[in-house]
């Protein structure tokens, strides 16, 4: 039997990106790595473990009338095949909410040789064939995080983009001919004391270099969510800026990236402007 392509799966591929940007609903993240949901489970006490990390997923997929607001769910990789204590696949139970099943596919950063601590995402080798096991376990989305620093040393450098371009669009592509809507995030960290005029010149740049290496890697857009950074001051920034002025700068850098194609593919992060912008002027 031949081996699906990209081509076999377009019409799947628009219809799931469509459905997870439904006017009006979100994307769960449940994708914490082992050692960041640590990181959560420690206040409370509970210990880091399989079966903990398990009731905890478990807890967030089937609370009430979750689909009214949610579209899909990112999850960990241990977490997409996972069982509930009847069996039942967890993907299986998002399914029957009408909630579409997604994986972090990214190994996490490394540091680039040769620079100021810039870092490219890793994670390509090997990409397709867990594509294929996750697809064939439920999932329909994918989700690769790159990230971008804004430093006075020059940061982010070309090099640090164009390599961040580079592994993103090759994910994308995998991800497609695989099955899996990507979501695309090249993220641009908030630290530091840059302006808001200096995270939204980074932020074009970037946006362009991916938009350019999605295009050579012959990504289909209207199968492709993107994810871009928040257009901000920096967290350490001597004067900050309003979230008006915060959602009009995002605004006015994604519009010349913002085709037929993907109009209504950006997932906009707006909780994280309310709950970041407290106190500005």
């Amino acid at each position: 039997m031949a081996s699906l392509t990209a081509q076999d799966y377009t019409a799947e591929l628009i219809q799931t990106a469509r459905a997870i940007g439904a006017p009006g609903k979100g994307i769960l993240a449940a994708d914490e790595s082992t050692g960041t949901i640590g990181k959560r489970f420690a206040p409370i006490n509970v210990e880091n473990n399989q079966a903990n990390r398990r009731a905890y997923r478990h807890l967030l997929i089937t609370t009430p009338g979750l689909s009214e607001y949610i579209s899909g769910c990112i999850m960990f990789e241990e977490t997409l095949f996972e069982k509930d204590d009847s069996g039942k696949n967890f993907t299986a139970i998002l399914k029957e909410n009408g909630i579409i099943s997604g994986i972090k596919i990214d190994k996490g950063v490394r540091i680039l040789a040769g620079t100021d601590g810039e870092t490219v995402t890793q994670g390509i080798d090997g990409l397709a064939d867990r594509c294929r096991k996750y697809y064939a376990q439920g999932a329909r989305f994918s989700k690769w995080r790159s990230v971008l620093h804004i430093k006075d040393s020059g940061c982010p450098t070309k090099l640090a983009i164009d390599a961040n371009a580079y592994v993103l669009a090759r994910m994308a592509s995998i991800s497609q001919e695989c099955g899996l809507v990507p979501i695309v995030e090249p993220e641009i960290l908030m630290d530091g004391e840059h302006s808001i005029e200096r995270s939204a010149e980074v932020t074009q740049k970037v946006l362009a270099a991916t938009f350019k290496a999605l295009s050579d890697h012959h990504v289909m857009l209207e199968g492709c969510l993107l994810k871009p950074n928040m257009v901000r001051s920096g967290s350490q920034a001597a004067k900050k800026s309003t979230t008006t002025r915060y959602c009009k700068m995002y605004r006015t850098c994604i519009a010349k990236y913002s085709t037929t194609s993907i109009t209504n593919h950006f997932l906009f992060i707006w909780w994280y402007v309310r709950r970041r912008s407290n106190g500005c002027t």
